[in-house]
């Protein structure tokens, strides 16, 4: 197995939310990732996938909702988001594909 499709099992998705464009105006990108994942492997993922130097990551844990379908309780699944700080001058552009 090639080092890009484990770092493809790492990070799942960009965030694209009002709340993740406030934070790429300080250098920031926001990632759905595996809930599994450690911050030294979404940082090993995110400088292999896209070519550029993080400073930072931050990660949260959002707790998935329970809600009805169909008549029938059901529950949402949890949700890991990473907060991707980037070095000065590096940037990534989650609006165009891969």
């Amino acid at each position: 197995m090639s080092a890009k499709v484990q770092h493809y099992d790492v990070i799942r998705k960009p965030i694209i939310t009002e709340k993740a464009t406030m934070a790429s105006e300080s250098g920031a990108v926001v990632f759905e990732v595996a809930i599994d994942a450690n911050k030294p492997q979404i940082k090993e993922a995110v400088e292999g996938l896209f070519g550029v130097k993080v400073k930072a990551v931050n990660t949260t844990i959002t707790k998935g909702k329970t809600k009805r379908f169909r008549g029938q309780p059901g529950r949402r699944k949890d949700v890991k988001k990473a907060y991707v700080t980037l070095e000065e001058g590096n940037t990534i552009d989650v609006s165009t594909g891969l």
